[in-house]
């Protein structure tokens, strides 16, 4: 009998063999529409990771999308590097009258290069030049990009691994809960920066995540942010939040440090900004530590203009009053309940069930089953990832837009997922 062997697809001999989600995944996408993707034999999926949350209001949002084909059809500008466009301006007066002042925050915008490293490099950068001083906190599990400055404050030994150079000016420290409960919070931290023979100079900023999405769906308690806000202070260091996939709706509210009460100095936003998966990111800051000199930090696809035009929508659409944070937090508690029933019903391979808003993590004790379960859910039309320093967790990123009736069904597939893979 003769047998033969599927040829190589072009991405297997073409692209480089960085690539990873579609490992997973495999499958050649061919269009999406909400909460669902569609591959080129028209084999249906529900998404439940929305671009690594950068599609909280769904694929080809028609409100979004509708305002993007107008403002092309009319040839708005597209690339304008930074220059003051029409579109910009209709952001920035849209960010300012919906996100920033309703929040009581003053923070200046500045536009960076068009992903969350970008935005954290501008931040780290900016933090040194304010305070003249070459260390940041960070902490363990933390995630900030993929680019050397970023890098230096992930926690991470694989990504690290990667930049193949020392990794330096960066002090990891416990995250909440790190030790269990067992230690008091920030004991270790004030001790070094009180003790003029630990080695650490005063550091010029710390970097936190309020959940740490890639480190296993960490979630600090509000006490801890604002714990942690207090000891910047009381020792002169800026308090930078990376709100990159937090931000925009994820965790209930607009930022997600608000359920915290505190105001960062610095704030890194990205991925759903521009509410349609183009490439966007922000950088604010205290108007006071504006200390740029022009161009001193520039890039050229900063002004993405189309970016823009969507991202004015998504705020004009989902943010000019509080029904999508109620909704999240709504939605949050179905996804809870559906988790902890999970949890119960296999008490002896989950570990845990943790999250906040719409993002939600189901951590089990043999650390390759969370990749089974991603694996079946898959074959069962769910997408889904793993997440945490040795991918022990599954991570669930819907849409904020997925309906009820869509949660129920993803929320089912991941049940038996769990199921036939235990």
């Amino acid at each position: 009998m003769t047998t033969t062997t599927a040829e190589p697809s072009v991405f297997e001999v073409l692209e480089s063999e960085v690539r990873s989600y579609c490992r997973g995944w495999p499958a050649v996408f061919d269009r999406a529409e909400g909460s669902r993707m569609y591959d080129e034999d028209g084999r249906v999926w529900l998404d439940f990771f929305a671009g690594a949350g950068a599609l909280n209001y769904g694929h080809n949002n028609k409100v979004l999308k509708r305002a993007l084909l107008d403002y092309l059809e009319r040839d708005g500008v597209t690339h304008g590097l930074d220059m003051s466009t029409t579109a910009k301006r209709a952001f920035l007066e849209t960010f300012r009258d919906l996100v920033l002042e309703p929040r009581g925050l003053d923070h200046k915008v500045m536009f960076t290069g068009p992903t969350g490293a970008n935005a954290v490099e501008a931040a780290l950068k900016l933090a040194r030049k304010v305070k003249g001083r070459e260390t940041v906190v960070s902490f363990t599990n933390a995630f900030h990009g993929m680019s050397l400055g970023a890098l230096a404050v992930t926690g991470n030994a694989f990504k690290r691994a990667g930049a193949g150079v020392p990794l330096v000016h960066s002090v990891p420290m416990p995250f909440d809960d790190y030790f269990g409960g067992t230690v008091e919070d920030f004991l270790w931290f004030e001790r070094l920066l009180g003790d003029r023979g630990s080695g650490l100079g005063r550091p010029a900023a710390v970097i936190v995540e309020t959940v740490q999405g890639e480190g296993g769906v960490n979630v600090a308690r509000p006490e801890w942010l604002r714990g942690l806000a207090d000891l910047c202070r009381r020792w002169d260091m800026l308090l930078i939040v990376d709100d990159v996939q937090m931000g925009c709706g994820r965790t209930g509210a607009f930022f997600s440090f608000e359920e915290a009460g505190i105001v960062p100095d610095v704030v890194t936003l990205a991925k759903s900004i521009s509410g349609y998966g183009l490439p966007m990111a922000l950088t604010l800051f205290r108007p006071e530590l504006d200390v740029w000199e022009p161009g001193e930090h520039n890039g050229t696809f900063r002004g993405n203009n189309p970016a823009f035009v969507t991202a004015t929508a998504a705020l004009d659409t989902y943010w000019a009053d509080g029904q999508t944070e109620k909704q999240t937090l709504a939605r949050g508690e179905r996804v809870e309940a559906a988790l902890r029933a999970i949890a119960a019903e296999h008490g002896d391979e989950v570990a845990g069930v943790r999250g906040r808003g719409l993002v939600w993590g189901l951590e089990f004790h043999d650390k390759t089953h969370a990749s089974r379960v991603c694996a079946r859910a898959f074959e069962l039309g769910l997408l889904i990832e793993t997440s945490g320093p040795e991918s022990e967790v599954v991570k669930l990123l819907p849409p904020l837009t997925t309906t009820p009736d869509e949660l129920d069904e993803g929320l089912l597939v991941l049940a038996r997922a769990v199921a036939e893979t235990a």
